[in-house]
């Protein structure tokens, strides 16, 4: 998971002060969860969130403490083998399936591990400002922000698969909206740069800044809504195999897709299970929990396409980032929001390297590189991701049939 290097590293003490904030945000994630609940894990994609919180304690524990605090001692040295999640050169790691059946060590001994990470930590910038450092829990710590994203998402797939459709936050109703019309912006294209420029933090998969050519293209003013979602319903849209792409066809039928992720239709009006329990489906929120293969179907009914993300960060690389970020405590996507937070947007780019990109040495450098295959790249945020983790350049990226993030779409066409 590496960082382009900034040009100015963190001093120790926000190095420091973001350390505390992050890991008192999981903290707080975490909170209203009984035992029991840390242990879900509904399928290979997901983890559960025990697990979240001993894996992001780990990184700072593997790759900071053990490395620059002399004499440093782990609770359990079996704790690294436990919650390694893919580094291969960190050594040999537990079966990824079969993190649910960890049910030993139990939560509060994961939370003791958290506190003795911590508290050494806390000491280690007490003692050093090295550059290092400094950097590395800066990388740590965005890294545990994608892990409070994904122990969200995987919490709500996991309470879905409840009968009693339990809620992690209370109840709460919906903002009454009016539909937003859909237009376009016209964008002339030409020849662009795109991609992080250096100076501040970002991942490596980010850069090398470059050019690239753009023809002219409009984009839509706002993400595809669940009132536009339903109309494609109604029309066939899940049932007419010319508007799929073959495999995304296929996935189609073995799976029965037949509405987004969470979606039912009760009393003739469409419901979706969120982490606030089962609520009517907003019209004029933006459609989520849906695959690649949906979206692309989608755009093709409503004769349009994907964009490019080069075209998705030149449109809105300007615009404040604002929005409905997990910061705001909703965990759904809400109405009228702009091209940040709410939903994750779908591109027709490929997770693929940029011209003269080159993973860095060692473990940190196997996060993004060797993920650069059949996956698609997702710009924008979402109402799970941390608001301090995004910037114009961001890229994350799923493989195609996957849905239980929080995923959606912006149309494109042509100029």
């Amino acid at each position: 998971m590496a960082q382009l290097h900034p040009a100015e590293p963190l001093s120790r003490t926000d190095a420091h002060e973001l350390f505390v904030q992050t890991r008192a945000m999981t903290g707080r994630l975490a909170a209203p969860l009984a035992p029991e609940d840390m242990m879900l894990q509904s399928m290979e994609d997901a983890s559960p969130a025990k697990w979240h919180l001993a894996h992001t304690t780990w990184f700072f524990e593997e790759f900071i403490l053990k490395v620059h605090q002399p004499g440093y001692r782990s609770p359990d040295d079996r704790f690294a083998f436990l919650f390694n999640s893919y580094y291969v050169q960190a050594g040999p790691r537990h079966t990824r399936s079969r993190r649910g059946l960890v049910s030993r060590p139990g939560v509060q001994a994961v939370l003791d591990y958290r506190a003795h990470v911590d508290a050494a930590l806390s000491g280690l910038l007490d003692r050093t400002d090295a550059p290092e450092v400094t950097a590395l829990v800066e990388l740590g710590c965005h890294h545990e922000m994608q892990h409070q994203e994904l122990l969200v998402t995987d919490l709500l797939h996991g309470f879905s698969f409840n009968p009693l459709l339990p809620t992690y936050r209370d109840p709460e109703p919906m903002p009454v909206t009016a539909e937003v019309p859909l237009t376009f912006t016209q964008h002339p294209g030409g020849l662009v740069e795109i991609g992080h420029a250096g100076g501040d933090f970002a991942y490596d998969c980010e850069g090398p800044r470059h050019r690239c050519w753009l023809d002219p293209y409009r984009i839509a003013n706002r993400p595809v809504t669940n009132r536009d979602w339903i109309a494609f319903i109604e029309d066939g849209g899940y049932a007419t195999p010319t508007l799929w792409l073959m495999e995304g066809w296929a996935v189609r039928e073995r799976e029965g897709w037949d509405c987004p992720l969470y979606w039912w239709q009760q009393d003739g009006a469409w419901w979706t299970y969120t982490l606030r329990g089962p609520q009517p489906v907003n019209l004029d929120a933006p459609v989520c929990h849906v695959s690649y293969y949906e979206a692309d179907a989608y755009a093709r009914w409503a004769e349009a396409r994907l964009p490019t993300e080069a075209e998705w960060e030149v449109a809105f690389r300007d615009r404040p980032i604002s929005g409905n970020f997990l910061e705001s405590g909703a965990l759904r996507p809400l109405p009228g929001g702009g091209p940040w937070g709410d939903v994750w947007e779908w591109t027709q780019s490929s997770f693929s390297p940029y011209p003269g990109f080159r993973p860095p040495e060692g473990a940190l450098g196997e996060y993004n590189g060797k993920f650069m295959v059949n996956q698609q790249v997702l710009r924008g945020g979402s109402c799970a991701t941390p608001r301090l983790q995004m910037r114009p350049t961001y890229r994350t990226f799923f493989y195609p049939h996957q849905r239980w993030q929080m995923l959606g779409l912006r149309l494109a066409r042509e100029a």
